[in-house]
């Protein structure tokens, strides 16, 4: 919440605080701008920021306010040539990208360098001295493109319709080459360098996958569920082309669905374990995520958070439907935020899913947001809504948090894992859900609490310890599923 300033060789006693921060929903950082000209301070909450910004040849110097702080308006700045580069979501609900001259950075000098588009999220850039990259998303689906110093575009090309790409580190800022990574459900994550002048590229690496992997085995696509309110969810799937179509097969559906987040499709050299005893992976990119935009965002939070939790009983419905599976062949699987989608999901649609996996799930989350003295409550807030102050909001959060609404229900089998040390999701969350499941669930089937006593909100630390606990997880749902031998086996 502070930021000091210390002078090399100086006695400690010396440095001076060049900022405080009061508001405990902020959190404060520094940085340099790529070209190094600016010192640049970053104040930001969950739906708001404030930059403030230094000529980095004098440190000592005053600092500038790019724009006063706004409830509700996010900015991030960067530096090119004599020019401020900020991407803003003021009067641009997907942001668009600005540029304010030096000596003048505030809003009312601002000039559009790309304008706002309702159908393109603006998720960041990368500044270049003689190009700009943006980091875009359209349809659900990462893109990047780049403006040379005439602000001409050129959309890289990628080799998959449904994959993820990002920046990767690319700290010169007078080079012509872009280094950015890319992976896919069925593409390990790879390295490429990408010469902006002429449009070749280079693979540098490839994730090595041991036992003869091969790609072309495997197929990835989108598909679409339709929510209670009609709006379209895109799901990302991925399975073994061999995989008959003629009868629904084991499918495991991924949740997560809170603060912006975008599961975006990865490679998982572990999954291929399900993949290859026949299984469908998908992933449902619901409200409350980043994937369609800002709005996918707001539809899926506050007094909207309910649309997280049809959306992805949708997606379940949309596979049995279509006959990927079948409610004795699904299991579903979130964590933290996503193991709070888990508690409402089978709330909602307990007949759905055989197995659910529930990993340090916030599922006593009234509870939590109307306890202060917790470390995130407050900050949270922007996310949930207060409780503490507002009727409606406690009204609402009663509705979903799933908890409070566990009933006689015939609730799946589910394996429920906290951490005793876990500062987001305390460990009584999770105990105390299961112990309300057990006594209320109706099927017969299995409720089971891990407690991992030396981790915290991650999970085991080490490679080792989290591929035992993974494995332990991906058994829990073949047995659940009764999926324990590989095709071949059986």
């Amino acid at each position: 919440y502070q930021v000091w300033r210390h002078r090399v060789g100086a006695p400690t006693d010396q440095d001076v605080c060049v900022h405080t921060e009061e508001d405990e929903r902020f959190f404060v950082g520094v940085h340099r701008s790529k070209d190094a000209a600016l010192i640049v301070c970053s104040i930001g909450s969950q739906i708001t920021s404030e930059a403030r910004v230094l000529d980095a040849r004098v440190p000592d110097g005053e600092w500038r306010v790019v724009e006063p702080r706004r409830q509700g308006i996010e900015y991030s700045v960067d530096h090119q040539g004599e020019r401020v580069l900020i991407v803003t979501n003021d009067g641009a609900e997907n942001f668009r990208l600005v540029a304010a001259p030096d000596s003048s950075p505030g809003r009312d000098s601002w000039t559009e360098v790309v304008p706002y588009d309702p159908a393109v999220k603006l998720d960041g850039i990368d500044v270049f001295s003689r190009h700009l990259v943006l980091f875009e998303r359209a349809e659900g689906v990462q893109r990047v493109r780049i403006l040379d110093a005439g602000g001409v575009p050129k959309e890289l090309e990628l080799p998959e319709s449904v994959a993820s790409v990002w920046g990767a580190s690319n700290p010169d800022y007078d080079d012509d080459v872009l280094r950015f990574g890319y992976t896919s459900l069925v593409t390990p994550s790879s390295v490429f360098d990408y010469d902006m002048r002429d449009g070749t590229r280079r693979l540098l690496k490839q994730q090595p996958v041991l036992g003869g992997y091969d790609s072309a085995v495997y197929r990835t696509e989108r598909l679409w569920a339709e929510a209670d309110d009609g709006t379209r969810i895109p799901v990302s799937v991925v399975y073994r082309r061999d995989r008959p179509r003629d009868q629904p097969g084991p499918a495991l559906l991924y949740g997560y669905g809170s603060y912006e987040y975008s599961v975006d499709p990865t490679f998982s050299s572990i999954r291929l374990s399900l993949l290859d005893r026949g299984f469908v992976f998908a992933i449902a990119h619901v409200r409350g995520g980043g994937e369609m935009g800002r709005h996918w965002y707001e539809d899926g939070k506050l007094l909207h958070k309910r649309n997280t939790f049809t959306d992805f009983v949708a997606a379940a419905r949309m596979l049995v439907a279509t006959g990927w599976t079948s409610p004795d062949l699904l299991a579903a699987r979130g964590g933290s935020a996503g193991g709070l989608l888990m508690g409402a999901a089978v709330n909602l649609a307990p007949e759905l899913f055989r197995a659910v996996v529930a990993e340090v799930p916030f599922v006593d989350a009234l509870t939590t947001i109307l306890d202060e003295t917790l470390p995130l409550t407050v900050i949270e807030w922007e996310e949930w809504g207060n409780p503490v102050a507002d009727a409606q909001v406690y009204a609402y959060m009663k509705s979903y948090s799933p908890y409070d609404n566990v009933a006689d229900r015939p609730y799946p089998a589910i394996l429920v894992t906290a951490g005793l040390n876990d500062p987001r999701v305390s460990y009584w969350e999770p105990a105390k859900w299961v112990q309300r499941l057990r006594r209320h669930t109706t099927s017969g089937r299995p409720i089971l609490l891990k407690t991992e006593l030396g981790a915290g909100h991650m999970g085991p630390s080490g490679r080792y310890d989290s591929w035992k606990d993974e494995a332990f997880v991906l058994a829990f749902i073949l047995d659940a599923l009764g999926r324990a031998r590989t095709p071949a086996a059986a």
